[in-house]
């Protein structure tokens, strides 16, 4: 595969204005060695800063894992004849512009990744100048999971599908090298995951504050909150890979390889988790967060990346109809949603309008945001959903006992208003419906096509697959990364 130069560190300087989340949104500064950026307990911060705005970049979650090149796998946006998007939706993975699109996707995954393992590479060795307690565990134990979640998505894309995993895989890099790295097998790719999740879990349990303190308090770091830690690096946990983060992608990874009880296992403590007062640390959204223009639901983000662009990002991808669905309501209401009446994502999440040509288009809100300079602390939702408490409902809904499974799925129905239901009469069925609500719930986010990918779903239950596309999950490496 590509080899990355461990020479140069991006340095970011990411330590003002925290109570606006800034420390992940702004831009780089200056680059400048290891040995330097690395010799302080700043450095070290600046560093894990690079690695999340590394993660808001367009090739990655910043477009083509969320919003764009993998939601034209599952044709979710309209398209025009010929383009990259139509021949995506095909999947036309002989096309030299698909192939550019999965090249892009590959590059900047694993540049992200080199990141991480130059901080996982100094930072024991540098140890001793961690002064401030929980510092080196918090920062350690973010790299490990952020490490664990970039490869994951890399096999859900590139990888087999689960069942059929037999021969050769992808790499999964654990150290800065100008060196190839080699791909390792299914079962060897499985078990580096597991442990860099199981050592994330176990150094950043001990010190992460979200375990101890609100959302709230996290958001608003003083004094009178009751949150005032001495560093406000300890702050905006929800905005990082935390511990429950942590847990849910453990809950995402377990379910991959179809291991029910421990995926149930993780979810469950997700949902089951308080704040010191007994309230929920986190909550299903709401009508009333999409009233509040909430769009993305924050309350229910484990992580989330902070994308301080999201408004004119929004402006170019849906309020120019480049990303759109349907010329009319019915395409959404009815295929996707099944014309409840009901569900809020039905009613409030999608939105007909008019281009500056005349023509009508159909367009979600998930990322409409406020303008910069018209936010305040309490309309800013600009996050992008990395892991979300209602995909812990969905989870625990398809690996607890069946019983507790449907009380799971009720819950999470109640939540979007279409509690009401016919009670699916086995597993089977009960599958066949989350597979429905995973559709419908993380549109634009990139997670359908993950979860038929898991399930092999044939064409047939592929909602919106084109009539000449053959479904095809195998997307193959780039070519330019052939060994």
């Amino acid at each position: 595969m590509k080899k990355f130069n461990s020479i140069l560190i991006v340095l970011f300087f990411a330590g003002m204005f925290f109570s606006c989340k800034k420390y992940l949104t702004v831009n780089p500064k200056t680059q400048m060695p290891q040995d330097v950026i690395f010799s302080t307990e700043g450095g070290f911060k600046d560093a894990l800063t690079g690695v999340y705005i590394q993660m808001k970049n367009n090739n990655t979650y910043g477009g083509a894992l969320t919003q764009t090149t993998i939601e034209s796998l599952t044709s979710s946006w309209d398209v025009t004849s010929n383009s990259n998007e139509q021949r995506l939706g095909l999947f036309n993975y002989s096309d030299a512009g698909v192939q550019g699109s999965f090249e892009n996707i590959w590059g900047q995954q694993y540049a992200t990744i080199a990141s991480i393992n130059a901080i996982l590479g100094q930072i024991d060795a540098k140890k001793s100048i961690f002064t401030t307690p929980g510092l080196y565990e918090m920062i350690k134990g973010e790299c490990l999971a952020l490490r664990a979640y970039l490869h994951f998505d890399m096999l859900r894309l590139f990888g087999p599908v689960p069942g059929n995993t037999a021969g050769a895989m992808l790499p999964y890099v654990t150290v800065l090298s100008n060196k190839p790295n080699a791909r390792v097998s299914y079962t060897e790719f499985q078990n580096a995951l597991y442990k860099d999740l199981n050592d994330a879990e176990s150094i950043i349990k001990s010190v992460d504050p979200i375990i101890q303190y609100s959302i709230n308090q996290l958001k608003n770091p003083s004094v009178s909150s009751g949150f005032n830690p001495s560093d406000t690096f300890f702050a905006f946990r929800y905005l990082r890979m935390n511990y429950y983060a942590v847990k849910g992608l453990q809950a995402r990874v377990y379910l991959w390889f179809n291991d029910a009880p421990k995926a149930y296992e993780s979810a469950k403590l997700v949902i089951d988790a308080k704040n010191t007062d007994g309230t929920n640390k986190f909550r299903l959204g709401t009508i009333a967060d999409y009233t509040a223009k909430d769009f993305v639901l924050t309350s229910e983000h484990l992580f989330g990346l902070y994308d301080f662009d999201m408004y004119n990002k929004y402006t170019s991808r849906y309020s120019s109809g480049t990303y759109k669905k349907g010329t009319t309501e019915s395409t959404i209401k009815t295929q996707l949603y099944g014309n409840t009446g009901t569900d809020i994502r039905e009613s409030s999440l999608w939105e007909l309008i008019t281009l500056s040509n005349g023509t009508k288009c159909y367009v979600i809100k998930k990322y409409q945001a406020a303008a910069n300079n018209l936010v305040t602390s309490s309309t800013d939702f600009k996050q992008i959903p990395m892991l979300r408490l209602s995909e812990m409902y969905l989870i625990a809904a398809e690996t607890a006992p069946y019983a507790e499974g449907i009380e799971y799925f009720k819950t999470f129905r109640t939540s979007r208003n279409i509690g009401n239901m016919t009670v699916p009469a086995n597993p089977t069925a009960l599958q066949t419906e989350i597979i429905k609500e995973y559709r419908k719930e993380f549109y634009a986010e990139g997670q359908g096509f993950f979860n038929y990918k898991r399930l092999n779903i044939p064409k047939a239950s592929f909602l919106f697959a084109p009539s000449a596309a053959t479904i095809n999950y195998l997307v193959p490496v780039p070519k330019t990364e052939a060994i």
